[in-house]
């Protein structure tokens, strides 16, 4: 069964440029993931400082996987969350 999460990013326009860079490379990194079926980073349109993620692993075991490795704490937790101003996310599992 698939488990999808579906997150909305905002941060101030200022640190879009930052918060676009550590997303393209945990693109980068969550794709090489063995149980990543999709990482997909959205500019949100007529909004500045908007992000939206789509997601998609095999299972939840998949996803809390991602979430323990090196470069989810990295360029998460420790670059992209700080600069943002809300985050909301979504979890979902196929049908």
């Amino acid at each position: 069964m698939a488990y999808a999460v579906v997150a909305h990013y905002r941060c101030a326009p200022a640190d879009e440029p930052a918060v676009r860079a550590a997303l393209l490379k945990m693109r980068e990194q969550t794709r090489a993931e063995p149980a990543n079926e999709a990482y997909d980073v959205h500019a949100v349109v007529d909004d500045p400082g908007g992000f939206l993620l789509y997601e998609r692993y095999t299972d939840q075991a998949g996803f809390e996987a991602h979430k323990a490795a090196e470069h989810f704490q990295e360029l998460i937790v420790k670059t992209a969350w700080p600069l943002l101003t809300d985050r909301s996310v979504t979890f979902a599992e196929s049908l």
